[in-house]
């Protein structure tokens, strides 16, 4: 277990289990290991895998993550239930770091609608959940769910019993995003000087951000006393979200003045994270967004660009570069040999092999014939859609035609190979892309329901890259597939194909 003296903010990072609950954001295996080693590069104290006891995929994913991920603390979550704790203990046991994260609701309406329990009943199951974790692990955090909405007599004897009982962080959520900025800081403030214990264990905010406050109360919560925060990259989560943790670790980090304390973090992979996870679950970050946001950056105004050349402090409060940004844009064409790329690739943290850098590079020749300046953010996803081909994918598009019109139907045909043998089809439909997909389901003998098409320009400008991310269902499955290309209906098609291989 860590030691606790040390005075900084623990970042807890949730996008695996809480932020994947945001409808359209399920991830694969693959993918969340994938986003799991990023964070522990990072330098993320608390990575929350996942929910084991909630589904195989969930239970494998955890499991796996502890085998394969090291540096932080790999957390498993469970409901105040032995069957729950149990699987969670299971699917850490290879970690070399691990946390059962145990909760149960202990709001009146909570306790009264969803669990139909009284208040005794719900402190003897919060005892008995944290005394089982502790039989397992020595790190168990337990979360009075919807704390904020909670009587503060009864979190306060609730949260005394479960440190009694083993507990070595307490989370108090603001599980609906119900708070305010001062009356969380007051629970908190509360809650550490008047629960029995509160000076040897973590205090913990999370807080989701249905009226826009999740930033602004976690920070809240640490000026009073909370030394963890659990958030997500890009603030992905249920209905609004959850805290961002790109926002509170630039903000601990730009305002030290005013807080007195930052975390671990290392700042300059945001970006790249941003990247990551907004390409493997399709969820779009929009332009304005703190931080990550395309125009976080960006100087329009004539005032602004002014100011910000003759000092970039007159309108920048952070760098491009405390993010991992290099500037605005990169210059790289056509022109720019191996030597050149590969230096831009590595300062911007890739460390491909041989073959993926081959393989890479002349991916990004393609795209340089295509287009006048290759940017940041064409080579992020460019890196993506590397890291998405598989040697054992069973479908590859490898010729396509469209044609459509105002006064004609839309019509495609496809050349598609299917276990090393070409197949071509052709069908119409109600436009360019439902023509293609149904050739492609034609020639992959598929057919399964489009449930989401998202695309989404990777740079500005006309021969931008477009990023398309398709989720499609099929037999009770569903998965997402993406794909960019600086042709938009080549970027749905090949969407399409990375879909199916998932099926």
């Amino acid at each position: 277990m860590e030691n606790q003296d040390k005075d900084y903010v623990r970042i807890f990072d949730t996008t695996l289990r809480d932020g994947e609950q945001c409808p359209g954001a399920a991830m694969s295996e693959n993918e969340k290991l994938e986003i799991a080693h990023l964070l522990a590069k990072m330098k993320v104290d608390i990575i929350e895998a996942g929910f084991p006891v909630s589904s195989p995929v969930q239970f494998q994913a955890v499991e796996r993550i502890s085998r394969e991920v090291d540096g932080p603390v790999i957390a498993g979550l469970a409901r105040a239930m032995q069957g729950d704790i149990e699987s969670a203990a299971k699917a850490l046991k290879s970690a070399r770091k691990k946390r059962i994260h145990t909760f149960i609701a202990s709001s009146p309406i909570h306790m009264k609608h969803k669990l139909g329990k009284k208040p005794d009943e719900v402190l003897k199951m919060a005892i008995e959940a944290v005394k089982i974790a502790r039989d397992f692990v020595e790190d168990v955090e337990f979360s009075p769910e919807d704390g904020t909405r909670s009587e503060w007599e009864f979190l306060r004897e609730i949260c005394e019993a479960v440190i009694e009982a083993g507990a070595t962080t307490i989370n108090v959520p603001d599980t609906v995003g119900y708070t305010t900025p001062e009356k969380y800081g007051e629970l908190f403030s509360f809650l550490k000087n008047n629960v029995r214990g509160a000076d040897g264990i973590i205090f913990s905010a999370h807080c989701h951000n249905d009226l826009g406050l999740a930033t602004a109360n976690s920070l809240s919560a640490v000026k009073n006393g909370a030394r963890q925060v659990e958030c997500t990259i890009n603030g992905i989560g249920e209905r609004a979200g959850n805290t961002a943790m790109e926002e509170v670790a630039m903000a601990l980090r730009t305002r030290k003045d005013f807080f007195s304390i930052a975390t671990r973090i290392d700042t300059t992979l945001i970006a790249r994270a941003s990247h990551l996870v907004k390409t493997i679950t399709g969820m779009v970050v929009q332009p304005n967004k703190a931080i990550v946001g395309s125009n976080a950056f960006a100087h329009e105004s004539g005032i602004h660009q002014d100011g910000v050349i003759k000092n970039r402090e007159t309108y920048e409060i952070m760098t491009p570069q405390s993010i991992g940004l290099e500037s605005n844009r990169m210059i790289l064409g056509r022109h720019s040999g191996r030597a050149g790329f590969k230096d831009r690739i590595i300062r911007m943290g890739y460390n491909p092999g041989q073959e993926e850098l081959e393989s890479a590079y002349t991916r990004f020749l393609e795209i340089a014939d295509k287009k006048k300046e290759i940017f940041d953010e064409d080579i992020a996803a460019l890196f993506a859609d590397e890291n998405r081909k598989s040697k054992t994918d069973r479908f590859l598009l490898t010729y396509f035609h469209i044609s459509t019109g105002s006064t004609t139907v839309p019509s495609a045909t496809i050349k598609l190979k299917v276990d090393d043998v070409q197949i071509e089809e052709s069908s119409t439909g109600d436009g360019p892309v439902d023509a293609v997909f149904k050739a492609i389901a034609k020639a992959a003998h598929i057919s399964p329901e489009l449930s989401k098409l998202v695309i989404s320009p990777v740079t500005e400008g006309q021969d931008a890259l477009a990023e398309a991310s398709v989720t499609l269902s099929h037999k009770g499955k569903l998965v997402v597939g993406k794909a960019s290309s600086t042709d938009i209906l080549e970027a749905t098609a090949l969407s399409f194909v990375n879909a199916l291989n998932r099926l």
